[in-house]
């Protein structure tokens, strides 16, 4: 089976990227902040939850996004360490969601410390749900990976295939395909996961 979510352009781009960025801090270690601005985006898309995103939602442009990154930068600030644990970007977005009345977003950890097969459960519920994952990846012994070493990307889609999971990867304006295995296993004790998020029915 193949699930993909109906993702977004921003112009020419598969959702936002860090490297449009003039401030040198943001453009380093702006992930978090991106993922967070990507969601907001798409939830008022696709759920028509106006009051996360501040600007014209049917005219999606990089000038506006810049500007959205801005505001959301003191909520997800870059730092020396980066936005290296689940409950920092729960705490840093938990915030902008309180500042901006939003009472229908919840969020859940779920940390690289489980199994990659619990990991896949937790994958694919969400994407059938049609909401993106948040994902932190810290160290890898892969150094295919090194993209996406300590860094925050989406995850907006799967393909189960006969031995693993693919999951499709929003970053950098862009998107690719990767094993979750590959992924999940990263080789070293410490861990980054998921963020679960929990969408309230509208009343």
């Amino acid at each position: 089976m193949k699930k993909e979510l109906t993702y977004f352009n921003i112009e020419d781009h598969y959702g936002g990227n860090q490297n449009w960025f003039i401030d040198p801090m943001m453009k380093l270690g702006g992930c978090a902040a991106v993922t967070a601005c990507d969601l907001c985006i798409y939830l008022n898309i696709m759920r028509g939850n106006e009051h996360l995103y501040p600007f014209d939602i049917n005219s999606l442009r990089k000038a506006d996004y810049i500007k959205f990154a801005k505001i959301m930068k003191p909520y997800l600030r870059p730092r020396m360490s980066g936005i290296n644990t689940l409950q920092l970007y729960i705490d840093g977005f938990g915030k902008y969601l309180y500042d901006v009345k939003d009472e229908g977003i919840k969020m859940t950890p779920f940390s690289g410390e489980n199994s990659v097969s619990c990991g896949e459960e937790v994958v694919i519920n969400q994407i059938n749900k049609e909401i993106p994952i948040p994902f932190l990846l810290l160290k890898h012994k892969n150094t295919k990976l090194e993209d996406f070493v300590w860094h925050w990307f989406l995850i907006v889609g799967y393909e189960e295939k006969e031995n693993d999971l693919f999951v499709k990867i929003a970053t950098y304006g862009n998107y690719t395909w990767m094993s979750f295995n590959d992924l999940w296993n990263t080789g070293y004790e410490e861990k980054g996961g998921m963020i679960i998020i929990d969408l309230e029915d509208k009343k």
